[in-house]
C-alpha cells in the first residue's frame, strides 16, 4: 500500500520477535505514559490468542516498524464483535495515511470475521485520530464506557 513516496505494508504478526518487541516497547509510551515495557512472553502471549489481531505498518523500503493497530475479533451470543484498541503511529510518521491504512485493514479483518460493526474509543483530545475515525465511517455513539479498576 502506498502512502506518498512510502510504501506501507500492513501485517497482522504471527510470531513474537526481539525486532517487533523493540518496536512496541518504542511505540507505546507515544500511546500510554503509564503502560510498562513488555517482555517477549508478553508479546508471546499477545500474538498467541486467536481473537487478537495485532497489526504493524511497516516501511517497505526500510523495513522499520511505523506503526500498530490491534484488533480483537470475538463471539458473544448476539453476534460477533470487533473492538480496535492502542492505534499507535510513530510521532515521526504521522500525517502520512498511516493509521488510516491500519484501521482500514482492521476493518477488513473484522468484516472478514463476521463483524457487522466495529468499535473503538478515542479521547476527544486526540483532535487528528478522531477526525480520521470519522472520515473512516465512525460514528460517535450515545453510550456511557465505564471501567472498573480492580486490585
Amino acid at each position: 500500500m502506498g502512502v506518498g513516496r512510502e510504501l506501507i505494508e500492513v501485517t497482522r504478526v504471527d510470531k513474537a520477535s526481539e525486532e517487533v518487541l523493540t518496536a512496541i516497547n518504542r511505540l507505546v509510551p507515544q500511546l500510554s505514559g503509564s503502560a510498562r515495557p513488555l517482555d517477549l512472553e508478553d508479546l508471546k502471549r499477545l500474538v498467541g490468542i486467536d481473537c487478537v489481531n495485532f497489526l504493524l505498518a511497516i516501511d517497505e523500503d526500510t523495513g522499520e516498524i511505523l506503526g500498530t493497530l490491534t484488533l480483537v475479533v470475538f463471539p458473544i451470543p448476539t453476534g460477533t464483535r470487533a473492538w480496535i484498541e492502542d492505534v499507535i503511529v510513530d510521532s515521526n510518521a504521522r500525517g502520512k495515511g498511516i493509521g488510516k491504512l491500519l484501521t482500514r485493514r482492521a476493518i477488513e479483518i473484522a468484516g472478514s470475521a463476521g463483524a457487522k460493526t466495529v468499535d473503538l474509543t478515542s479521547r476527544p483530545s486526540r483532535v487528528e485520530a478522531n477526525s480520521l475515525y470519522q472520515s473512516l465511517g465512525f460514528e460517535l455513539r450515545e453510550t456511557n464506557v465505564y471501567r472498573f479498576v480492580g486490585n
